[in-house]
């Protein structure tokens, strides 16, 4: 059974042993799987049941909230005011190095792709031009379809071999990621190198895809990475930046890296920051911001600095990120009142297309997840893909007549003469015979009349339903190019019609005007952001006169879409069963109380506890508990234990390993106390309890945790309503909120599972439940 499970996952090898099917809830809201010795040995079934009703167990949340402990404590007096300016300054060098690195590998995989694409299609070319005078075109056909697969087939084999979650966009891990959830292996070196490989064979292998979304994955990934000032995965520790060393720096560290992932895709900083306020971080302070917005900055610089230097035009600033929508001129730009209805039509009809969209791509996802979950059969879904795409591509050109003069300013890149006349090309090849973001610019610049409509619906039909099929595959690709393509491929037709429609055809501008906003509709009806993708959209065109009816038409996309289906993003993350937390709590949830969400009942642990007792309760698999509550005995009294604090279950281990006992502590008075870079030394890879050894007799010692545990966790009584609860879990970041009574003994425990079960359905609100997938 554990072989199903691995792969239906974001998570990949951390949970062999998971079954599948619903458990029964047991203490502190984990659960028991129930499986037998049979289920590991009917082999593995043919398809996998699937229901997203289900709350996965195996993610866990980020300990985002600071252990103010006695050590924290002691540490903090220790440090001098040069010493906390000193940790500023290095805030700053980390953000300053994970722009310019996340710059440098935007710029890698933009020349990668250039040089290789550039390659394939001149190839390519060369031989349909041989071909066409001389007949036998289906050889360049195969040519062409042997070049995308077996590019394709390098990416997808790196993917699903080697590292499962390197596939997709990356965006809605690192969405949940922001959100306080620890996703296994998401944050790695060997993810990164796999995703920047993957991204590269993909987009030249032809696909549906861009190579914008993985870019924010990857600043990700190198935010962490810096941040640490060492690699586990390399086992190299450079001994710097080690106060970073804990989840709530890296969390932030890990915004700051997606929104220089956004700033070097699109050439956006604004837009990055707001991306990562949009999308990511739940909690927020100016400083970070203004860090944040630091990292875009250095990003988009160091990337428009090399590639001037590429480009043969060393310290020209001027381009901006990898995706260039090039100048759009004033005068060409101009819309006036009566058009402003048009438009919000155009983001109506892209949140009708970006639901189709979604709701194809999800029964699509559904189907993969049943049916394609050995790596053979995602390595040949991909190259059939790939195929397909080629076969489709050149059955569009060879069929198409929409030959177009070859002006003396023409900037095609690939000009296809195939059989038109001498000094003329054709047009469809403009659209499909490029790379996506070429395809893009040239729909929106193109002189009017450079396109036939009959040209520009076939193309949207088509890629339509390819970038469907291609998003979900086992390769690293983004989705942002291909929505754009189709919207501004419909858009250009709607801009063509209109002018049709009316006899005096200078009245309706340019069709690259409405080839922008249709891109903007689709892009929006797809992923559902609002705020970051319009100063994304502003920012990318460089001109702020379309502010307004970007924001418009994103505005009536995302209505009109969410009125049938969720973002793209969202649908993926609830496939993966992620108790992923919205900013509110359901509306109609004020009549639950904590005593009712709360898993009870709780293991506690006493201030001076048994180390036996401690190492059997961190051994017992049917409860993985990661936080305990300390209690305390009022001496001499028979009431019950009170709560005097918090420990979590990674810093037990380190006492264990340590060997942090009372007895020992006075039988040898040299030893060293403790210090929290010992704590930090070990994150973020805790070894597990059965790595411990600990003898017969060590059992029997006892274990002080006064000055380990955090004195002060926060507490709720039992009658606090649902959303008070949420709001408090969400804005601090918390991962266990202990609900006492009002002796203070407590009586339950509220995690992030607890919370993320409740949801609003289309009959009231609705309980999700918990199971081990």
């Amino acid at each position: 059974m554990a072989n199903i499970t691995k792969k239906v996952s974001w998570s990949s090898r951390a949970d062999e042993s998971g079954a599948t099917g619903e458990g029964t809830p047991l203490l502190n809201g984990s659960e028991q799987p129930r499986h037998s010795r049979q289920d590991s040995l009917r082999g593995r079934p043919k398809e996998i049941p699937h229901n997203e009703k289900l709350l996965s167990l195996k993610f866990e949340s980020l300990d985002y909230d600071n252990i103010e402990n006695q050590l924290f404590l002691e540490e903090e007096r220790r440090m001098s005011y040069m010493g906390f300016r000193c940790l500023e300054i290095s805030r700053w060098v980390v953000c300053g190095l994970i722009g310019f690195l996340t710059g440098l590998i935007a710029c890698f995989i933009d020349i990668v792709v250039e040089e290789l694409a550039g390659i394939k299609y001149q190839v390519v070319k060369q031989n349909i031009e041989k071909f066409t005078e001389a007949g036998g075109l289906s050889i360049s056909l195969i040519l062409w379809a042997v070049f995308n697969s077996a590019f394709v087939m390098v990416g997808a084999i790196i993917v699903a071999y080697f590292e499962p979650i390197a596939a997709g966009s990356g965006i809605p891990q690192i969405k949940c990621y922001l959100n306080g959830i620890k996703i296994p292996r998401v944050v790695r070196l060997k993810t990164l190198v796999v995703k920047v490989c993957g991204v590269i064979c993909s987009v030249v292998g032809g696909l549906a895809v861009g190579k914008e979304g993985p870019m924010i994955h990857s600043g990700a990934v190198v935010a962490a990475g810096v941040s640490q000032g060492r690699s586990t995965s390399l086992k190299r520790d450079f001994k710097i930046f080690e106060y970073f060393r804990r989840d709530t720096e890296k969390r932030d560290f890990v915004s700051a890296g997606a929104a220089a992932g956004v700033s070097a895709a699109f050439g956006a900083p604004v837009g990055g920051v707001l991306f990562s306020l949009e999308e990511g971080a739940s909690f927020w302070n100016q400083m970070l911001t203004w860090r944040i917005f630091f990292a875009s900055m250095i990003s988009t610089f160091t990337l428009n600095f090399f590639l001037s230097i590429y480009h043969n035009k060393p310290g020209d600033l001027s381009s901006p990120g990898l995706i260039n929508f090039g100048r759009f001129e004033s005068d060409s730009v101009a819309y006036n009142l009566y058009e402003i209805p048009l438009f919000i039509a155009m983001g109506a009809i892209g949140g009708i297309l970006g639901a189709l969209f979604n709701v194809l791509n999800y029964w699509l996802t559904i189907f993969r997840i049943r049916y394609v979950h050995r790596p053979c059969l995602q390595v040949m879904e991909a190259m059939l893909v790939a195929a397909v795409t080629a076969t489709v591509s050149f059955t569009m050109i060879y069929f198409s007549n929409d030959c177009q003069p070859l002006g003396p300013e023409h900037n095609e890149e690939y000009p296809l003469q195939l059989f038109c006349a001498d000094g003329e090309y054709n047009s469809m090849a403009t659209a499909f015979f490029n790379t996506p973001e070429r395809s893009v610019r040239s729909l929106f610049h193109n002189q009017p009349g450079s396109y036939n409509p009959l040209t520009l619906g076939l193309f949207t039909l088509t890629y339509f339903f390819l970038a469907c099929w291609t998003y979900g595959l086992a390769v690293s690709a983004g989705v942002f190019i291909p929505s754009l393509l189709i919207g501004a491929a419909w858009g250009r037709l709607f801009g063509i019609l209109l002018a049709s429609i009316t006899s005096n055809a200078t009245i309706w501008a340019d069709p690259g005007k409405y080839a922008l906003i249709g891109a903007a509709a689709q892009l929006g009806g797809i992923v559902r952001m609002t705020l970051s993708l319009t100063v994304i959209m502003v920012e990318a065109t460089g001109n702020v006169t379309y502010g307004l009816p970007i924001m418009l038409v994103l505005m009536t996309a995302k209505i009109v879409g969410d009125y049938f289906v969720e973002g793209l993003y969202d649908i993926h993350i609830k496939l993966q069963s992620v108790p992923f937390l919205h900013w509110e709590a359901p509306a109609t949830s004020h009549w639950l109380t904590a005593r009712e969400v709360m898993s009870s009942p709780v293991t506690c642990l006493n201030r001076i506890e048994k180390v036996g007792t401690i190492v059997d309760v961190l051994s017992n698999t049917s409860t993985n508990h990661n936080g305990f509550p300390v209690v305390v005995q009022v001496a001499g009294s028979d009431e019950p234990a009170k709560l005097c604090g918090l420990i979590l279950r990674s810093q037990l281990i380190v006492l264990l390993k340590h060997k942090v006992f009372v007895e020992l502590a006075r039988s040898r008075l040299n030893q060293r106390k403790l210090q929290l870079k010992d704590f930090r030394d070990a994150y973020p890879r805790f070894p597990p309890i059965q790595s411990i050894h600990v003898s017969q007799d060590e059992r029997e010692c006892m274990m002080d945790l006064t000055e380990f545990m955090n004195p002060t966790p926060y507490t709720v009584p039992q009658e606090t309503s649902l959303p008070r609860v949420f709001k408090l879990f969400r804005a601090l970041g918390l991962r266990h909120l202990v609900v006492v009574d009002d002796q203070n003994r407590v009586i339950g425990l509220v995690t992030r599972k607890d919370l993320a079960r409740y949801h609003l359905g289309k009959h009231g609100l609705e309980e999700l439940q918990l199971a081990h997938t």
